[in-house]
């Protein structure tokens, strides 16, 4: 189980210097956020002043903010009022331009090689009922209020279906197996603000507590060859 600590992640200046940014994750691992080496990236800005948007050519943004009220966002001559929570999808080649009228704000930002892969973003209310768990390929960031994380089960062998001939002459095997790997569980690990836990399918980590969830989804667009 992975878990990225935002109070460890070194704040970078954004490319055209006008804020800095965290990043929480690449691929390929950038040197730098600056580099542009990287066909997805998920970071947190942090604005403070108007001004111009770093520009992304052949990219595709999905903004959301997740601190303060609302960052007036113009793209090529259009504004777009984005409200706290609410994804917003733009081109990374689009002249963009933010405005602050109810003072700084935080934005986590999704942003993907067009053609390559595709980024969603959706803000989900957490329980302390019900875990929710994150798949490969997502990356869940806590935004608001206090969670924990914790492995989930390993999922079990076979389908359910009679086994037969060789299936069962390995029965006792798989079961000496089975009680080897049944070790305990490790104890579930708090959450600070802003720190993101991996997806995994193999024992995906499940995140109870009370508060708001930013769930992370990449995925690689069809015809793309794996790596």
């Amino acid at each position: 189980m992975e878990i990225i600590r935002y109070a460890e992640l070194r704040p970078q200046p954004w490319r055209n210097g006008g804020g800095v940014t965290r990043e929480l994750a690449s691929h390929p691992k950038a040197a730098s956020a600056q580099d542009g080496a990287w066909d997805w990236r998920v970071s947190i800005a942090e604005v403070s002043k108007a001004g111009d948007f770093s520009g992304f050519p052949g990219m595709e943004r999905v903004l959301t903010v997740i601190d303060g009220e609302l960052l007036l966002l113009t793209v090529d001559g259009a504004e777009h009022p984005l409200e706290k929570y609410r994804p917003f999808r733009f081109s990374g080649e689009a002249a963009s331009h933010g405005a602050l009228p109810t003072g700084d704000i935080r934005d986590l930002n999704v942003i993907t090689r067009t053609g390559s892969f595709k980024g969603y973003t959706s803000i989900i209310e957490l329980s302390k009922k019900r875990a929710h768990p994150l798949f490969e390929g997502q990356l869940g960031v806590l935004l608001q209020g206090q969670a924990t994380v914790s492995a989930g089960a390993a999922e079990e062998a076979g389908d359910g279906a009679e086994q037969t001939g060789a299936e069962q002459d390995g029965a006792e095997q798989n079961v000496a197996e089975q009680d080897v790997a049944a070790v305990p569980a490790p104890e579930p690990e708090a959450l600070s603000r802003y720190d993101a836990v991996v997806g995994s399918d193999e024992r995906s980590p499940e995140i109870l507590g009370r508060g708001f969830l930013a769930v992370v989804s990449i995925d690689r667009v069809a015809g793309e060859g794996a790596g």
